[in-house]
Order: structure tokens, then sequence, then C-alpha cells
């Protein structure tokens, strides 16, 4: 039986063989500005730098955001090297794996 967090990994992989998915700090922060991001996700073990302003940067856009992960399963998972930020272009997506997130809280 596969875990939420299995679950939320196969997601991101399938967004991001759909071209829905942007990575990395720079790319995401871009998206992000432009409107085209509908959930950020940062890595756990991110800088409290990046961290910060990914969160500033998402409230002030009322973009949700989540700290998920490692930044090397975070990579792992799109098939690509670690990557600490994540945004989720498409809105189905996002609220799918916003959905296993707080399904996996419980």
């Amino acid at each position: 039986m596969k875990t939420n967090e299995d679950k939320i990994y196969s997601f991101l992989g399938l967004a991001t063989r759909a071209g829905k998915i942007v990575s990395g700090d720079d790319s995401t922060l871009l998206e992000l500005k432009r409107g085209n991001i509908n959930l950020v996700i940062v890595a756990e073990d991110a800088s409290d730098n990046t961290k910060k302003l990914f969160k500033d940067k998402s409230s002030y856009r009322n973009v949700p955001y989540v700290y998920f992960s490692s930044k090397l399963q975070l990579g792992c998972a799109i098939g690509k090297a670690p990557r600490a930020a994540l945004g989720v272009k498409d809105i189905n997506f996002a609220n799918k794996i916003l959905e296993l997130m707080e399904t996996s809280k419980i």
C-alpha cells in the first residue's frame, strides 16, 4: 500500500512529465511573479533565507506554500538534481497534492 507521501512523489513526477512543474529557486520565483504558480513546495532542509523568501512571495500573491520533504527527495521525484523549491502550475495537481498533504497529517 502506498503512503500519502509516496502518492505525493508520484503526483510530482506525473506533473513534471505533463510540464506542469517548475523547479529551482530562480525559475519558481520567476513563474510565481508572473502569476503562473498555484502551489509552492519548499524543501524542509532548504536554507532559512530560501524558506522566508518563498513564504513572503507566496503570501503576498495569495499562493499556498508548504514545507515538504528534503531537497534530495524533491529532486528525485521530478527526475532532477536536488531542488529546494518547486512550483506547481496546474491548479488540479496543486489541489490534489495539498489534499494528500492534509490527509497525511492526521
